[in-house]
């Protein structure tokens, strides 16, 4: 009794340790809390004059949240001080309550404040961003004039078609870098004015507009090279390409070979000659296409070579036997649902399913289907074997289920006889279901046969 006694006496030392350790947390909490709100509070003062009261509007709907929710945390710390009693549980509930509100105070106003963190830097460095644009803008101007020349170039030697994604860029290029220095100008004008929620959209307006300018240019260079590198791969291709047909002629051929030699030939045949503007891209795109349309073609034709298609008389008999299997599995359910269990009636169920998709797949009931191609022979044996597995997996489970649960006992029991029903059959009807199963071993093996 005194070691019970002694246990009780240590937990509840641990216990009251741990509740005055929260209550110091919930003191520290609310200070911090506290401070950290009169902080955000004079940060978006400033963040208000830097960006307005739009971009600001987050920052401040979550300081007037976490005013409330901390009014309610001081309220809870002084109901810990009042001079009403209250139980330890009690005084633990509202501190753990103080330090959850505390916390998600922070959290929130550490979201809020990074989120204007870099919008106000931007508008803090907004003399030293527009200088920039300007001389960006005035470098850019300088590369206008080899643009267009590098575009009158290219308009020479490629087509309408392939010159369309850059031919108007150096224009385009111009005028936003016009909007650019308008904008910069709007941006320094509002923000001496005051106006610095419109002085910052100006200011990323002449910032996306230069940027963009920038990339039309360089677009205009990179076209160039682009270009020359597939024409330098096009004339690779072209040489594999006619090695390739060479090559696909000595292979076995099928459809699919002939059908793929045809499109590469169709697509070397449309190569336009010398002198002839073109669109690299384009063709390069195509040969490239019927090229390795070419190589999965010869790969499947060599994938089907190495693997015999099974001759239609053995698909044929496959189709029989899963058939043949499947309807005795489903009889001999039907004849004794009340005894069959889950296991059973879902190894037939998928079997059926199966069944369902193997007509599907040959697009027509496989069961009178009189020809069968060679690309789906396969397949159906597959799915023909996988529906008379789970068929004898349904008769054999549902052979379990029955013996299970068939009332053991003598002649008395099942119609006064030996066996099942009478007339000397044995075993509870196993002679029934030994013929049954043998049956489908017997398919089983002749279907090895007629594989082999």
């Amino acid at each position: 009794m005194a070691g019970f006694w002694g246990k009780r006496k240590r937990d509840n030392e641990e216990l009251a340790a741990q509740d005055a350790d929260l209550a110091r947390q919930a003191r520290a909490a609310l200070v911090s809390a506290d401070e950290r709100l009169r902080v955000t509070s004079d940060e978006l003062t400033f963040a208000e004059i830097e960006l307005g009261a739009e971009p600001t509007k987050d920052l401040r709907e979550a300081l007037e949240a976490v005013r409330t929710h901390l009014a309610e945390a001081f309220h809870l710390h002084q109901l810990n001080h009042d001079e009403i009693p209250d139980t330890p549980e009690e005084l633990r509930t509202r501190n753990a309550r103080i330090v959850q509100l505390c916390e998600w105070a922070e959290d929130l106003l550490d979201d809020r404040t990074s989120a204007l963190a870099a919008p106000i830097e931007r508008a803090r460095r907004a003399p030293e961003i527009i200088a920039g644009v300007r001389a960006d803008a005035e470098r850019l101007r300088t590369r206008l004039p080899g643009a267009r020349e590098t575009v009158e170039r290219l308009a020479a030697r490629y087509s309408a078609s392939a010159l369309a994604q850059v031919e108007a860029n150096p224009a385009e290029a111009e005028q936003l870098l016009s909007f650019a220095e308008h904008s910069a100008g709007i941006a320094e004008r509002r923000r001496e004015a005051g106006q610095r929620e419109q002085a910052n959209l100006a200011l990323e307006a002449c910032t996306e507009a230069a940027r963009r300018a920038a990339t039309l240019i360089d677009a205009v260079e990179t076209f160039e090279v682009e270009a020359l590198r597939a024409e330098s791969t096009l004339s690779a291709i072209v040489e594999d390409s006619r090695d390739d047909i060479a090559v696909a002629l000595r292979e076995p051929h099928t459809p699919a070979v002939s059908a793929a030699i045809a499109e590469l030939q169709a697509a070397l045949a449309s190569l336009p000659g010398a002198g002839v503007n073109a669109d690299p891209f384009t063709l390069l795109s195509r040969l490239r296409t019927a090229n390795a349309g070419l190589d999965d073609a010869i790969a499947a034709a060599r994938e089907r070579a190495a693997r015999p298609i099974p001759p239609l008389e053995h698909v044929r008999h496959s189709i029989d036997d899963g058939d043949r299997q499947l309807a005795v599995a489903r009889d001999v359910i039907a004849g004794h649902r009340g005894w069959i269990g889950a296991d059973a009636r879902t190894r037939l169920a998928e079997a059926e399913r199966i069944r369902i998709d193997l007509d599907r797949y040959l697009g027509t009931s496989a069961s009178v289907a009189t020809t069968i191609d060679d690309d789906h022979r396969e397949q159906a044996m597959a799915m023909s074997r996988r529906v008379a597995f789970l068929a004898g997996e349904a008769l054999q489970l549902a052979q379990r289920d029955i013996d299970s649960s068939r009332p053991q006992g003598g002649p008395d029991q099942w119609g006064g006889g030996p066996g099942w029903g009478g007339g000397g059959r044995g075993g509870g009807g196993s002679g029934l279901m030994g013929g049954i199963l043998g049956g489908m071993v017997l398919g089983g093996l002749m279907d090895g046969m007629f594989d082999g």
